[in-house]
């Protein structure tokens, strides 16, 4: 089969399609065949040795959509599902960006059936971090957050999610973005400063400047461990890590057949295409996910 896969670190012209041995599924497992992969900011910084791996081969990508075609023992899922899935891993030798993956069962939900594998795909990693995400702040109903970056794929969905566990969201995001950012059930958008929060969802990693926007005492969560700022006037500070959760998946999924989350993709390349992928990644600009086909 093809994957992509780094070799060495950096640009978008370190990518490669190589040939490799299909991956074949232990107890526990299932194999899918990838209708669809989404490209995520966690392939740039794998690409560009963020998270280690030097001399190692490292494949690429997180989410999945597509077909099961082998299941392991131990596993209730059968050959001819479709599915998506999150493959967690920093450093992994086969990652998504290929013709087949071997997945863990438990981190396996049905597909969408009111979208494409190409929106299906987009699901996975973004919804299950924006959830956790706000699952770590702790809100009740009509408490106030602030998710900054509230256009992007994480933010989107982080908007979507809180209004619907009745908070009173506001959406940090260029102006161009206003009205979709509305349309997401955000009660305001801002541009600039906002106002005291209880909390902030912080999607566009700003780190201490969003955390300056929590009232004493409330709760920041972002998205890089690394770059959570440390704990002041009795605010939680937390990182999210994001965990493989099939179950939770699974009432994302129906929230997306339901309408109520809004997949988007920004473009599709084929699979051998994967570095032209990275490299339109690395221009901006891109709104939604772009997507690897790998036929």
């Amino acid at each position: 089969m093809r994957a992509a896969v780094v070799n060495s670190f950096g640009g978008p012209e370190v990518v490669e399609v190589v040939d490799t041995e299909v991956p074949e599924p232990a107890a526990g497992e299932v194999r899918i065949k990838v209708a669809a992969a989404a490209l995520n900011p966690c392939d740039i910084a794998a690409r560009s040795g963020v998270y280690g791996g030097e001399g190692q081969r490292i494949g690429l990508g997180w989410d999945v959509a597509g077909t099961i075609d082998a299941v392991g023992e131990q596993s209730d899922w059968k050959v001819g599902d479709n599915v998506v899935a999150l493959l967690f891993g920093l450093v992994k030798p086969l990652g998504t960006h290929a013709e087949y993956v071997v997945v863990p069962a438990d981190a396996v939900a049905k597909a969408p059936t009111t979208v494409d594998s190409a929106h299906a795909a987009t699901l996975p990693l973004n919804t299950l971090t924006a959830l956790q995400a706000l699952d770590l702040l702790e809100l009740t109903e009509g408490q106030s957050v602030l998710v900054t970056g509230a256009a992007g794929a994480v933010g989107a969905y982080a908007v979507q999610l809180a209004a619907r566990r009745g908070l009173v969201v506001t959406g940090q995001a260029r102006e161009g973005d206003e009205e979709f950012v509305r349309s997401l059930g955000a009660a305001h958008v801002t541009s600039g400063e906002p106002k005291s929060v209880d909390a902030v969802l912080d999607a566009a990693i700003l780190g201490e400047q969003a955390l300056a926007w929590v009232r004493d005492g409330g709760a920041y969560v972002g998205l890089l461990p690394p770059l959570v700022p440390p704990a002041e006037r009795g605010v939680r500070t937390h990182a999210v890590e994001v965990n493989a959760d099939g179950t939770s998946l699974a009432e994302l999924v129906r929230l997306a057949d339901e309408g109520a989350l809004t997949p988007r993709v920004a473009g599709t390349y084929a699979l051998e295409d994967a570095a032209k992928a990275h490299a339109r990644f690395s221009e901006g600009g891109v709104r939604g996910r772009l997507v690897l086909l790998p036929s």
